[in-house]
């Protein structure tokens, strides 16, 4: 600097004089309007939302594929076992083959108790008959598509009877229709 001024903006003699006074005012100026900006801008922030801002790198705010969206749901609520289950269900003539497809559906998942049974309604005994001797492969293919232990039981439900009604044309000793089904 000229003038015999030290770093600090005044002579060597003592009180800053001419130009130096007027550097020292301005650096004061300055420091004194930044913070007036900061205070200002963080009044704006805070009523934005707290200075959170969108930019060109991804954070937590951005929006998601609506596929993983739902992958995170599934997996924050521990729905991985049921989701699969529900793909089977989807999948079923391709499991099963299209001619069984034909007779025998998927009516429900039930995970109570760890049990993991898979119930299958069939529209004829015969069919109900014939899924009970395939249930043990058809068990293995659904663990081996899903994972091991996905499926534990296979319950086969043959067609249900006509409701229950009981009047004057009972036979004594009978059980009614239900009978001659299941």
């Amino acid at each position: 600097m000229s003038g015999g001024a030290d770093d600090g903006g005044t002579p060597k003699g003592g009180e800053p004089s001419g130009v130096d006074l007027a550097r020292v005012a301005l650096r004061a100026a300055r420091e004194q309007a930044k913070a007036r900006g900061d205070a200002v801008r963080e009044r704006r922030q805070a009523r934005r939302g707290g200075g959170l801002r969108s930019g060109a790198r991804a954070d937590g705010r951005d929006p998601l594929p609506l596929g993983a969206a739902i992958n995170r749901l599934i997996t924050e609520r521990g729905w991985e076992a049921p989701a699969a289950v529900g793909g089977v269900m989807g999948r079923w003539p391709q499991i099963v083959g299209e001619e069984l497809a034909k007779h025998c559906v998927p009516d429900r998942f039930d995970e109570a108790d760890d049990q993991r049974v898979l119930t299958v309604l069939c529209d004829s005994t015969a069919w109900a008959t014939q899924l009970r001797l395939l249930a043990p492969r058809l068990l293995a293919r659904l663990n081996e598509d899903l994972g091991h232990g996905t499926v534990r039981l296979i319950k086969v439900l043959g067609p249900s009877g006509p409701p229950q009604r009981y009047g004057r044309l009972r036979a004594p000793g009978s059980r009614g229709p239900g009978d001659t089904y299941g």
